[in-house]
């Protein structure tokens, strides 16, 4: 059996489904897609191969539960600015340019997008690809599990779709409208080909129609339908600016409105939910519903900083995103930790619950993510659990300090730089700048050349 002896950790933070301890100058030991043991003066038997961990910390590995990996192509762009534009306008002028990308612009997206999670620590993505213009075919995410088999990922893929037209309302162009048949028969499909439940699952595929603005009725119907049938996990936007526009179309909010699809329970999620009200929050606690927290657009906004207070105090299961690069420029949930700390901070005089630990922080962007994505096998450091993980060495001027408190150190603090080390089922995937065996730079120049072949 192959695995790796990680010898002589400064400090592994520990959870055996009971919060998180920190255990001090330990080692961890993995065996395949697990982690054998954690503990002081451990062997290493035949096929394990040894890690001098001295002076490193050793995190579980950071669950992303809401991105866009296509947006990657749209970074850094100064016409794009949507803090004078509200939500539903900026979607009217960022779609047309979405709509311009092909076959190959998805899988070099998703290979850049996953390269830096990787990079920072992410060892599950989950990413929500809705962009299916009409020339780009049909298999975009089956690209996609391309792209995380060649970096190693633990991938969840999130098929979205929006099926309602622009002159009935929606903001999407026809070049990427799909029919609810359409959509679904997709779905199933890759549920067929991709979706695999099974504890150290690689692959995994979530029902996930875009948003209920740029959909039919009967798409999220329908979507609950299959999900149910296919024991799938369902996820979509709500709560970022358009719930007025659903309860002009359909006399109630979008938290009411998906309640009444039976698009809520436990094996549903929603992404950002920055403009429910503590009702709308106590109805998703009740079903169990989740919510990915995406800090970043908050910034962009400007409008109302995410209430994560109540959503703790109410409850709530809360996993962290970094989102599309078309709200945040990066692919760096490290970062998102730092983030969401820091914007609840902001606000801390003006709620009524209290800002939750750092360490609350750490956990929503692990456990919390695991549970968002129905994935007890991940999300911590135990015996028996899945081998992922990353490592920082703190034997830097950065760490003077800090180094007291590891479970706060990410949000409170923040990382600068690359870890050390990151591990995904068991393998080694990144480590001393390098992603072993690939050629980063050929990577970055194929999907530059891939970027060139669109105009904007």
């Amino acid at each position: 059996m192959t695995g790796y002896l990680l010898k002589n950790c400064a400090a592994v933070i520990v959870n055996d489904g009971n919060g998180p301890t920190v255990r001090r100058n330990v080692d961890l030991l993995t065996e395949g897609s697990a982690i054998k043991a954690i503990g002081e003066n451990l062997a290493a038997a035949p096929g394990i191969q040894v890690q001098d961990a001295t002076g490193w910390f050793v995190y579980p590995g950071l669950v992303n539960t809401h991105h866009h990996f296509f947006q990657c192509f749209v970074r850094n762009r100064a016409d794009l600015d949507w803090t004078k534009l509200s939500v539903i306008e900026w979607l009217d002028r960022i779609y047309p340019v979405f709509s311009q990308l092909n076959e190959e612009c998805f899988y070099h997206s998703s290979v850049t997008a996953m390269a830096e999670l990787i990079k920072h620590g992410c060892t599950t993505a989950f990413d929500h690809q809705y962009n299916f213009p009409r020339h780009a075919g049909k298999r975009l995410i089956d690209r996609q599990f391309e792209a995380a088999d060649l970096l190693g990922m633990r991938f969840h893929a999130g098929r979205g779709g929006n099926t309602l037209p622009k002159s009935e309302g929606s903001t999407i162009p026809d070049a990427m409208l799909e029919t609810t048949d359409e959509f679904i028969a997709d779905c199933a499909r890759l549920i067929d080909t991709y979706h695999d439940a099974k504890p150290f699952s690689m692959r995994q595929v979530v029902v996930a129609p875009c948003q209920p603005v740029n959909c039919y009725r009967e798409t999220f119907v329908e979507s609950v339908s299959l999900a149910r049938d296919r024991g799938v996990f369902l996820h979509t936007h709500v709560g970022e600016g358009e719930s007025p526009v659903i309860e002009a179309r359909h006399g109630k909010r979008t938290v009411d409105y998906l309640e009444e699809l039976g698009f809520a329970g436990p094996d549903a999620f929603y992404a950002h939910c920055w403009e429910l009200t503590h009702g709308e929050l106590k109805t998703m606690a009740a079903s169990g519903t989740g919510v990915s927290h995406c800090p970043e657009p908050v910034y962009l906004v400007g409008a109302e900083v995410t209430d994560i207070p109540a959503m703790a105090a109410f409850g709530l299961r809360v996993g962290l995103g970094c989102d599309g690069a078309a709200s945040n420029d990066n692919s760096n949930l490290m970062h998102c930790l730092h983030s969401a700390y820091m914007l609840q901070c902001l606000v801390a005089s003006t709620r009524k619950h209290a800002v939750p630990n750092p360490a609350d922080f750490l956990g929503y962007g692990t456990t919390g993510g695991a549970s968002l994505l129905g994935r007890p096998d991940i999300g911590r450091l135990a015996p028996g659990m899945a081998a992922d993980l990353f490592a920082i060495d703190t034997r830097r001027m950065d760490y003077v300090g800090t180094r007291h408190d590891p479970v706060s150190l990410i949000p409170r603090v923040g990382i600068g730089m690359a870890t050390d080390m990151t591990m995904i089922n068991g393998r080694i995937v990144w480590q001393d700048g390098a992603f072993p065996g690939l050629d980063e730079a050929k990577l970055a120049a194929d999907a530059e050349a891939a970027l060139a072949t669109v105009e904007f």
